[in-house]
């Protein structure tokens, strides 16, 4: 059985996993690729090279698949919310990523989930922007079928998550993870997993039942020019002084030393506090047991 997804997007119910069907418009034609868009949450602080070279990386293997056409990617920063010690504000994180990726003319950076009031799960960020994608989507089969434009046959759209192999990681750390997000992150929308530094993301998806269960849908894509560069290291660099050029693009150094950014009195912000995922999380189990 593909795997699927199941959820409410303005009173209408769409199945994910059924968008993998490919289909011919003759025998005679190729096949039509499943058009394609990638999401990569984080905190991009400050969004580093590496961060947009995943995209290219994601791609590249994808269109080797010879089943998808990547249509567009999508940089949602996280909102000040999450609680992450040294966590510049949003606003400054939203400013940065888009000098970053001026030069791309396919990935995006989008701001909602970054204006939200509090920390947003990633199953809820992906149910947005699948949401919106739908609804382009939808709109541009009714201007078809009404004449407005001339009539194409298309399949439909996907999302899928786009992640460093850490991430992998992060299912891995009790009640971070409910258990039903899970299942729809991995098997509704799908991974498009890059390997990072020494990690190992096949023995991490052998070691989770939930995981394997949906490997099918765990799109692993090798970085055979390995690049470790970590916002973590370049945060820790311009505290010291030390130089991050060819690190991140001139413009966001700029904009760092513009604005005073990452210095060793904003490593403080935040520090001591729990990461809101985990109280979130520990507080919809109690509202839970209270019931």
């Amino acid at each position: 059985m593909k795997p699927y997804t199941k959820a409410v997007l303005k009173g209408k119910n769409y199945i994910h996993g059924s968008f993998a069907i490919l289909r011919r418009t003759s025998t005679k034609m190729p096949i039509q690729r499943v058009p394609l868009f990638l999401l990569a949450c984080g905190s991009f602080n400050p969004i580093t090279n590496q961060h947009m070279r995943l995209f290219e990386l994601a791609r590249d293997h994808m269109h080797s698949t010879g089943q998808y056409q990547v249509m567009g990617g999508i940089v949602s920063p996280v909102s000040d919310s999450y609680g992450k010690q040294g966590l510049t504000l949003a606003k400054h994180r939203i400013a940065m990523a888009k000098m970053a990726l001026q030069s791309s003319n396919w990935v995006k950076v989008d701001e909602w989930e970054s204006q939200q009031a509090d920390w947003t799960e990633t199953v809820v960020t992906l149910r947005h922007h699948y949401g919106r994608i739908l609804n382009e989507y939808e709109q541009r089969i009714l201007e078809d079928s009404s004449g407005i434009r001339g009539h194409s046959q298309s399949i439909p759209p996907q999302l899928k998550l786009l992640c460093g192999a850490d991430f992998l990681e992060t299912f891995k750390i009790p009640g971070l993870w409910r258990d039903d997000h899970m299942e729809e992150v991995v098997g509704g929308f799908g991974l498009v997993c890059i390997s990072r530094g020494g990690l190992q993301p096949e023995q991490t998806v052998h070691e989770s039942d939930t995981l394997w269960r949906y490997r099918q849908n765990i799109f692993q894509v090798k970085e055979w020019v390995r690049n470790d560069t970590s916002a973590t290291e370049v945060r820790r660099a311009l505290r010291r002084g030390l130089s991050v050029k060819y690190l991140i693009p001139d413009s966001v150094i700029e904009y760092i030393e513009q604005h005073n950014l990452y210095t060793e009195d904003s490593e403080r912000r935040n520090e001591g506090m729990a990461l809101r995922p985990l109280t979130k999380q520990a507080q919809q189990r109690f509202e839970s047991l209270d019931d």
